[in-house]
């Protein structure tokens, strides 16, 4: 696999999020954190396996059926002396100068669930009062949700919580909600909506800025890409010689809701981070695309990604292959499909290393 600083990640797009609001969310669920607290690898260590070296890798294309990456555990906090120094004035992406005084009650909003992982990862989960349906982790389980209909803010709901601090971006909304919890006093720092591997790190260093520990920050990020790093040369050593093609297809419910996934919303440079070839950006899909059964016989993917909500919400793999085109698929004659769980599928957070492992482990039969 070759990794460079050319994968575009970006967020959701707006379309996405509609369809989120129509649908009632897209969230999963976690699994309880139970990593040991460690050195720079130690939220990898569960994806680690041996080496290509030393086990017999199968022939990619010769395997069938549905594979389901499991769930990871939240992440585990950097540790070490946190100093935290307050108030501190921050400008944010839209270019607002942010005096934030008080970290106490955070409430994290993007339609990824990246930033919470973040918050998490630099030590202050509990301090997280307030999340969208698309923060799924366990420690946040009884965390009061603050958006309804999938990704639109409920002001009321933001206020009557009190927050001290609301670390956001552009992909939940509307607006207009944003700018009236600006209004009423409370510190919203708006960040880069966009998810890129290569600029992962950077944007943590941004949100431990705006929380007054840059230290941490820069330690969190450091471990972030010392493990992207670790992923992306074990990856190389399974990937074969000639790619496999694939394509991320987002589908919600059993009629309709059915789309090719491009090159500016993580999802092909996910594909391409676990050594595949990417058949929507080699076609030009720039966002979304419908699928039609045109469409996916046009790309005819040897390997299929999808949400394991979405999945689910179509009536599992038997709803995925009754849409159209589907079946004829050189992925879908092999019902070769790799689910992986919404949380974690394009958020590009501080666990971004073990999502990359975990992901290529199911697409190349690694099975320890």
């Amino acid at each position: 696999m070759k990794t460079n600083s050319r994968f575009k990640v970006s967020s959701l797009s707006v379309v996405l999020a509609s369809i989120c609001l129509t649908l009632g969310g897209c969230s999963s669920s976690a699994t309880e954190n139970k990593t040991p607290e460690g050195n720079a690898t130690a939220t990898v260590q569960a994806a680690q396996t041996p080496t290509a070296e030393t086990v017999k890798l199968p022939d990619p294309r010769s395997l069938t059926g549905i594979s389901e990456v499991a769930n990871i555990p939240d992440p585990e906090p950097i540790g070490g002396e946190i100093n935290q120094k307050l108030p501190v004035t921050v400008k944010d992406f839209n270019g607002n100068e942010v005096t934030v005084t008080d970290t106490s009650r955070i409430i994290p909003i993007d339609i990824n669930g990246t930033i919470s992982r973040v918050v998490i990862g630099l030590g202050y989960g509990k301090n997280i009062v307030g999340r969208t349906v698309s923060s799924v982790e366990e420690q946040l389980k009884d965390v009061p949700v603050i958006t309804e209909r999938g990704h639109s803010l409920n002001v009321e709901a933001i206020m009557g919580l009190k927050p001290t601090l609301i670390l956001a971006d552009r992909t939940v909304g509307p607006p207009e909600a944003l700018e009236q919890l600006r209004n009423a006093g409370i510190p919203v720092v708006m960040l880069n909506p966009e998810r890129k591997i290569e600029t992962t790190g950077p944007e943590i260093e941004k949100i431990s800025e705006a929380m007054g520990i840059p230290e941490a920050g820069k330690r969190l990020a450091e471990r972030t890409e010392k493990e992207v790093k670790i992923a992306s040369e074990q990856i190389s050593k399974w990937t074969p010689e000639k790619p496999l093609r694939g394509a991320f297809l987002y589908v919600r419910g059993k009629a309709g809701i059915f789309f090719i996934l491009g090159e500016e919303n993580g999802a092909s440079a996910l594909l391409k981070a676990v050594g595949v070839k990417d058949l929507a950006s080699e076609n030009g899909i720039k966002t979304l695309a419908p699928a039609s059964a045109e469409a996916l016989v046009k790309l005819n993917p040897e390997v299929i990604f999808v949400m394991e909500d979405g999945l689910k919400s179509t009536g599992g793999v038997e709803g995925l292959l009754s849409r159209p085109g589907v079946k004829n698929t050189e992925a879908g004659k092999k019902t070769r499909i790799i689910s992986i769980p919404d949380g974690i599928s394009l958020s590009f957070g501080p666990q971004t290393g073990t999502v990359l492992t975990n992901v290529a482990k199911k697409l190349y039969g690694i099975e320890k």
